[in-house]
């Protein structure tokens, strides 16, 4: 193989890996939100009473 084709090879692996972590910090940050919100609610109902 040439070194063009381990070059490239290397940069999907990265951009893949790159990809890969976006998603996981994106699935992250909807459950905190969801999270947030829920203690919200719950802060809410504490205020009423």
């Amino acid at each position: 193989m040439s070194v063009a084709t381990y070059l490239f090879t290397a940069n999907i692996i990265v951009w893949t890996g790159i990809a890969g972590y976006v998603v996981f910090l994106a699935s992250r940050s909807a459950t905190l939100e969801k999270r947030v919100r829920q203690l919200e609610l719950l802060g809410a109902d504490n205020d009423e009473s």
